[in-house]
């Protein structure tokens, strides 16, 4: 198994105003009304992911 020590992000802003963001390497997917909810988002949406296993130290979000 490979140790990712960071996850990328990609950020999409949706025609509604509202923002998704997709992991480009595991199938991690969320949605916001906005960013400071997105990041929140993201970050236990990660969790939830690697519920039984180390997360990776480092998340970045790319706007696109």
């Amino acid at each position: 198994m490979v140790d990712v020590n960071e996850l990328v992000f990609e950020v999409t802003q949706e025609t509604d105003g509202g923002y998704s963001a997709e992991c480009l390497t595991e199938n991690i997917f969320t949605q916001a009304d906005d960013w400071e909810q997105l990041k929140a988002n993201v970050k236990e949406a990660v969790a939830a992911f690697y519920f039984d296993r180390p997360a990776p130290a480092r998340i970045r979000l790319g706007r696109h």
